[in-house]
């Protein structure tokens, strides 16, 4: 990956779709966060796009790449500095614990702030993941992961991910249909509790911000977006108006502003190599897979070769 033409912050998310900046569920409060925090970055599209006249050698070198890679999106980049999505806590733990970013510092002691980020990180992510790969949402996952692949690629990875998902489960012809309800009533019941919780309220907690409204705007955003009419998440969203209002006045005042022109108040400047060496703190190297300093491995120049899409600012 190169880094930003201005030497600042990328933000490296799937392809925009539904009319969203990025239509993938888990970069979007990545997203969402960085523009919470009035943090300037420049934006890349990464949508694991092969070569069409690849051989038949590389075909499985792509696939292996798209299939072990793909974990890695979202991620930011700036300088040295690196943190993926696969690594512990994804891109927005990573950005706190390392002092790039952290809105949550106020409140993420609070019982009611950790119940609440628990029922984003699980009930409502394990209802999209159901809805996007067994749900009314496949035509949307296709869209979103693997439209600019060929058709073969595409089959090969969405049967694998569908498989994966209901493991990851344990869904079963017998208990498939149980399983579905009891996903889709803790997606309810997260529902009624966070729409009690925001009332009329900018924000969930106090007057400003944290990843927990990054977190729900997104997820409802994308709902909206990119979910058909009649899927049972939409449909269950759409009874709690207050969350609709939020996430779309919310939608017209951060999603709709560049984000590389945003106020950078709360953000760290991106670690230049000449601070790396003089800095006696330890700091997230480049590349999870790096043979030693800040050299990027042969596995990365891979994904970037066959990943990577120009660079676009919206």
């Amino acid at each position: 990956m190169e880094e930003s033409r201005d030497g600042g912050w990328t933000l490296v998310t799937r392809k925009p779709y539904f009319g969203l900046p990025t239509a993938c569920p888990v970069c979007l409060p990545v997203y969402i966060y960085l523009k919470f925090g009035r943090c300037p970055f420049n934006l890349e599209l990464n949508s694991s796009y092969p070569d069409s006249g690849t051989r038949v050698m590389d075909f499985f070198l792509i696939l292996s790449l798209l299939a072990f890679g793909s974990n890695q999106i979202p991620y930011i980049e700036g300088g040295t500095y690196v943190a993926y999505n696969n690594e512990k806590g994804g891109v927005i733990q990573q950005l706190k614990q390392d002092g790039v970013v952290d809105l949550d510092s106020e409140f993420s002691s609070l019982p009611e702030w950790v119940s609440m980020k628990a029922m984003m990180s699980s009930w409502l992510a394990d209802a999209i993941t159901y809805e996007l790969w067994l749900g009314s949402g496949e035509n949307s996952a296709k869209q979103i992961y693997y439209s600019d692949l060929p058709w073969v690629i595409g089959k090969v990875l969405f049967v694998k991910q569908v498989y994966d998902v209901k493991q990851r489960f344990h869904i079963s012809k017998q208990n498939a249909e149980k399983k579905e309800e009891e996903i889709h009533d803790c997606a309810k019941a997260a529902y009624r509790a966070l729409s009690a919780k925001l009332g009329e309220q900018d924000f969930l907690f106090e007057s400003r911000p944290t990843s927990l409204d990054a977190d729900l705007v997104g997820h409802v955003l994308f709902i909206l977006q990119a979910l058909p009419e009649d899927s049972v998440l939409r449909t269950a969203v759409l009874e709690h108006e207050n969350l609709i209002r939020y996430a779309e006045r919310h939608r017209n005042d951060i999603l709709n502003s560049d984000p590389s022109s945003a106020s950078a108040s709360n953000f760290q400047p991106p670690p230049s190599a000449a601070q790396t060496s003089s800095t006696s703190s330890p700091r997230r190297t480049i590349c999870p897979m790096s043979t030693g300093g800040h050299q990027r491995s042969r596995s990365y120049h891979l994904r970037r070769h066959y990943c990577s899409y120009p660079r676009v600012h919206l």
